[in-house]
């Protein structure tokens, strides 16, 4: 399973935006992609589609940019992945088209792996990643 550039970035923008996020206030598309060093362009593209499904609210004028519609703990990078790539699905499956008991089984392996990799992204949400951000930030200090 291979996750785009575009599942990558809007995991990296939404944790910024929880990691940011001071009362509420919005944080601009500029100050974002020079935190991510990501193009603005491409970044708008994928808030789209974050605020078409409710993830993002976007707030206009000259104080304007983004912030979180809800709380980090409620963000699944899995259901972030699903809403920015589609289906979560493995790579073709391999197989010689005739049921035989070898392709069966490892059809089998896959579908496995495909359900634990699912699960453990659907069990990961922002407030994760936002308190392992914590600790490495403050394992950094103390060096």
């Amino acid at each position: 399973m291979l996750i785009s550039s575009r599942g990558q970035y809007a995991i990296r923008i939404l944790l910024d935006l929880a990691i940011h996020e001071d009362g509420g206030e919005a944080i601009n598309v500029k100050t974002i992609a020079q935190r991510q060093e990501l193009s603005e362009k491409y970044m708008e593209q994928i808030l789209s589609v974050l605020q078409k499904a409710g993830f993002v609210i976007s707030t206009r004028g000259y104080h304007g940019g983004y912030h979180l519609s809800g709380k980090p703990e409620n963000y699944s990078v899995g259901k972030i992945l699903r809403t920015v790539d589609g289906p979560l699905i493995p790579a073709n499956q391999q197989t010689s088209g005739e049921n035989k008991p070898v392709d069966l089984v490892v059809n089998e392996l896959w579908v496995n792996l495909q359900d634990k990799i699912e699960k453990t992204l659907d069990d990961v949400t922002l407030l994760d990643l936002m308190n392992s951000y914590n600790e490495k930030l403050c394992f950094n200090y103390m060096i």
